[in-house]
């Protein structure tokens, strides 16, 4: 998987990925993550990539040049797609991962100040993936939560690939409480089925306390 990264900021992306799991698969060649900064693009001496939005209004756009540019210097993969990061766009949830998992290429535009010259979106025409009802400064960390999620679908990323098959949400539901040693900490104790080895009474105890904790903190998951 190739992640094609549009960024004002390309350090906050490739620092990121210098850490753990990610790291760890860059590193075994599972996942390639590259920036292009629009600023190498621009025709503006001072390497200015936003101006005054026409019709009046508090701060500043990205222009299309740039971005344009930017984009149309990446190598395009056949099975590719585009994303935009953007508070308009389609929530990422656990099926949109599992559909973005099944590209070879994933270029991310990340967005600062006001946002993107509408010309962008017509020009480029990407899909748009917001990551929640809120607005923050930029898409680097919403292309971040993409590159992760995703990531974690690439065979080889995780040492299990059954560690991803299990997490909340992958069939619908949260996940089971898990534990580790010791048995007892401040008089809380480790449920003994999960101390008997029976591996089909663990199943069901986990089954149902992905249930039971999905009714409690998502009832909107199981409607």
């Amino acid at each position: 998987m190739r992640f094609d990264v549009l960024t004002l900021f390309p350090e906050m992306i490739e620092t990121h990925c210098k850490y753990s799991i990610l790291k760890r698969a860059v590193d075994a060649g599972i996942i390639a993550v590259n920036t292009i900064n629009p600023r190498d693009f621009t025709l503006d001496k001072h390497r200015k990539v936003d101006d005054t939005p026409y019709g009046g209004g508090a701060g500043m756009v990205l222009m299309a040049q740039p971005y344009v540019d930017a984009y149309e210097s990446i190598e395009k993969l056949d099975n590719s797609i585009t994303i935009m990061l953007s508070p308009q766009g389609e929530p990422l949830k656990e099926n949109l991962v599992k559909d973005l998992a099944n590209f070879d290429q994933i270029i991310c535009l990340c967005g600062h100040y006001e946002g993107f010259d509408e010309r962008i979106r017509d020009v480029i025409k990407p899909k748009e993936i917001s990551i929640g009802d809120f607005v923050l400064t930029g898409g680097e960390l919403p292309a971040l939560c993409v590159i992760d999620a995703v990531s974690r679908k690439i065979e080889g990323t995780l040492g299990k690939i059954e560690s991803a098959q299990d997490d909340s949400f992958s069939d619908g539901l949260l996940e089971y409480p898990q534990y580790t040693k010791p048995r007892e900490y401040r008089g809380l104790k480790v449920p003994e089925v999960l101390l008997n080895g029976n591996h089909k009474e663990i199943n069901e105890f986990r089954q149902n306390q992905r249930i039971l904790r999905t009714k409690i903190k998502r009832p909107d998951l199981l409607n």
